[in-house]
């Protein structure tokens, strides 16, 4: 049986043994998107348990969707499987009071020291301005990657708007326009990083290369890598914040 008339047979009838092979069928996605989660958000969730909430996500999308409407599944249900796995993340409220903190304290040793010396500070320079190893510094490094990430998959998946998701039954020119003028205006955002965060947000995020990856072709270390994807992610966190 073809996928169009898999999708019209369970639209008809509602069958749970033909909803058991979609959700079969397209749990590849669930894989595929709890995976690029589970890379970003380090070693503080199980990637079991993201698996998990996005077969809810897939479920979900299973059942609100329409297969009339000219838009792929697939798109459909890794927008849907997303943002299950992230409000699942948020309702436990994972992210510990600790990691915020290490997150403020870094940042501000980073902007004391680099005004001190004029010039970018070493990852050695900076565990010793606040008293920590340079093995600790890379395990702060880690957690403060998993929660700029978070944060700012949070403001996104906060606003209706902005997925597609929430105009996907119903059309409204309206918020289509409002949702364009936001993607415009995030893209014109990066502009406001600098030279050196633009490339590392566009290797990351466009590229998908890694952390490794471009601390090679940047010629830093993975540390430096992590702080400077934490600046420029909270740049644009601040202007997603201030434009929806």
């Amino acid at each position: 049986m073809d996928d169009k008339k898999l999708w019209q047979l369970y639209a008809k009838t509602k069958d749970k043994h033909i909803k058991e092979k979609l959700i079969l069928k397209y749990v590849s996605i669930v894989k595929n998107v709890a995976g690029r989660l589970f890379s970003s958000y380090g070693n503080n969730v199980e990637y079991e348990d993201l698996i998990s909430y996005g077969i809810f996500g897939l479920m979900d999308a299973i059942e609100k969707f329409d297969h009339n409407k000219n838009v792929k599944f697939e798109t459909y249900a890794q927008i849907r499987i997303r943002g299950a796995i992230i409000d699942q993340l948020r309702n436990l409220d994972w992210v510990p009071r600790s990691i915020r903190q290490k997150h403020k304290n870094i940042e501000r040793a980073y902007f004391e020291l680099e005004n001190k010396l004029g010039r970018y500070a070493t990852d050695t320079e900076i565990a010793e301005y606040v008293g920590i190893s340079k093995r600790e510094l890379d395990n702060v490094f880690n957690e403060i990657h998993t929660l700029s990430v978070v944060s700012l998959e949070e403001k996104i998946s906060n606003n209706s708007s902005f997925s597609i998701v929430s105009n996907y039954h119903e059309y409204n020119p309206d918020k289509t326009i409002e949702k364009e003028e936001i993607k415009a205006e995030l893209i014109r955002s990066l502009e406001n990083l600098s030279e050196k965060e633009q490339m590392v947000i566009k290797l990351y995020y466009y590229e998908e290369l890694t952390y490794k990856e471009i601390a090679h072709i940047l010629n830093v270390s993975e540390s430096r890598i992590s702080q400077i994807h934490s600046k420029a992610i909270n740049k644009l966190g601040t202007k997603l914040s201030n434009i929806i």
